[in-house]
């Protein structure tokens, strides 16, 4: 059996001021809550993290005495002319209009074809399942984006907005004799 624990990183600057946070290497923000959660996943035998700033320093408070993986597939999606802004600055782009009105599904101006960043994703799981399995791991910790998180959970289990959480939370899944289950995580902070 093989438990594998998909954490959002804690927010940023830039999740506090809902912007689209991606290639954006922003720290997280000061938190007191995030104190309580040193160590919580000490039980993990490792952790595996997007090169990502937000997500090493999440990783070094929720696993502080474990070894991080970096996997650079993890990272989160480029969002190109979206980067780094939100709803009110984008409201009146006729690109993000478009893109809404896909539902999400298209590829973002100037940034990462949607397509291109779920496969992305999908050798980012498959490399960590061939690591656990080389080094008989049973069970770790990702930390990643939220995008990540729904790009692998919808490979897994379909549905890629089924699959949204908050940051500093996520979803496990359980895999025993090639079943899966999965549910999210609820109540870390």
């Amino acid at each position: 059996m093989k438990t594998i624990y998909f954490i959002r990183h804690f927010k940023t600057k830039g999740n506090i001021e809902k912007r689209y946070v991606g290639k954006t290497d922003e720290s997280i923000i000061e938190s007191a809550s995030y104190v309580s959660q040193k160590g919580k996943f000490d039980f993990v035998e490792h952790v595996f993290s997007s090169p990502m700033k937000r997500c090493i320093e999440t990783a070094s408070i929720f696993c502080p005495e474990k070894e991080i993986t970096i996997i650079d597939e993890l990272r989160e999606t480029d969002f190109g002319d979206f980067e780094y802004k939100n709803y009110e600055e984008l409201k009146e782009n006729k690109n993000y209009k478009k893109w809404l009105e896909s539902g999400g599904n298209s590829s973002f101006p100037n940034g990462e074809n949607i397509e291109d960043m779920k496969k992305r994703c999908i050798l980012a799981y498959n490399k960590i399942l061939n690591i656990i399995d080389e080094k008989g791991i049973n069970t770790c910790a990702v930390i990643c984006h939220g995008g990540t998180i729904m790009a692998i959970m919808e490979y897994l289990k379909g549905g890629f907005y089924n699959w949204q959480c908050e940051n500093g939370k996520g979803i496990y899944i359980v895999i025993n004799d090639n079943q899966l289950e999965a549910e999210k995580i609820q109540g870390f902070l």
